[in-house]
């Protein structure tokens, strides 16, 4: 076992009081894309750019192109919860892990069986209807032709934060009092370049800051562990 990963087990073992705070490479082990590497979706072609289509105004204005985006690149049919989250889940159940703070949409974390997860960008497991705000889950939507429509005829909606949208101050907040309290912050499968939510980082006040990430971050030189491995290779030996 690598030292490190050595190292990050024994901090585990014995803490009681761990917030872990995670992006798109904790899921993209269960098949889901990523942004930014060099497969992700910012990578690919469309007649619009995905931060495009991904934003408040585009989906306003086309939602059907939003929607066949949607259902190419965000479905999570057949999508499973992989190593890292279902670990995740057991140092919950075992009273080690506080809360999981996630930037991703594909509520893995709650399959996993993940109590207290932070959706920093909402889910694509909620979604709600534009006209009388009656709530959908995930099939509505993915099982939709087009647009898919509430029963008063409205639009539904993802409840995931688009561009040009703010994040929830409440659950902000609260990511704010688990990583200000937290005695080992564990960072995982994120680049940290996506603002507000990497600014929370700053908010931790401990001296066991763990980065677990396959390619290098603008917070590498403030962690006090370094592992550049698969994330669910490094929970499955913790």
């Amino acid at each position: 076992m690598d030292n490190n990963i050595q190292t990050l087990k024994k901090w585990v073992a014995e803490s009681d009081n761990i917030v872990f705070f995670g992006g798109a490479g904790v899921s993209t082990e269960s098949g889901i894309p990523d942004f930014r590497s060099v497969d992700g979706l910012y990578s690919q072609k469309y007649d619009y750019p995905p931060e495009t289509i991904l934003s408040h105004s585009f989906f306003m204005a086309k939602p059907e192109e939003f929607y066949k985006f949607y259902h190419d690149k965000m479905s999570m049919d057949g999508v499973k919860p992989n190593r890292a989250h279902t670990r995740l889940a057991e140092l919950e159940r075992e009273g080690k892990l506080k809360a999981v703070i996630t930037q991703n949409i594909d509520g893995l974390h709650q399959l996993a069986g993940s109590k207290k997860v932070l959706e920093l960008h909402g889910s694509t497991r909620r979604n709600t209807c534009m006209r009388c705000g009656k709530h959908y889950g995930y099939e509505t939507v993915s099982e939709a032709a087009g647009v898919p429509r509430c029963t008063c005829g409205g639009t539904i909606k993802p409840d995931v934060v688009l561009y040009e949208e703010g994040l929830d101050a409440g659950v902000m907040n609260e990511a704010v009092r688990f990583i200000s309290k937290a005695d080992i912050l564990i960072i995982g499968g994120t680049s940290l370049v996506v603002y507000p939510a990497a600014g929370l980082v700053d908010y931790y006040k401990g001296n066991k800051l763990v980065l677990i990430n396959k390619s290098a971050t603008g917070y590498d030189t403030h962690a006090n562990l370094l592992i550049a491995e698969k994330i669910g290779e490094v929970f499955a030996q913790i």
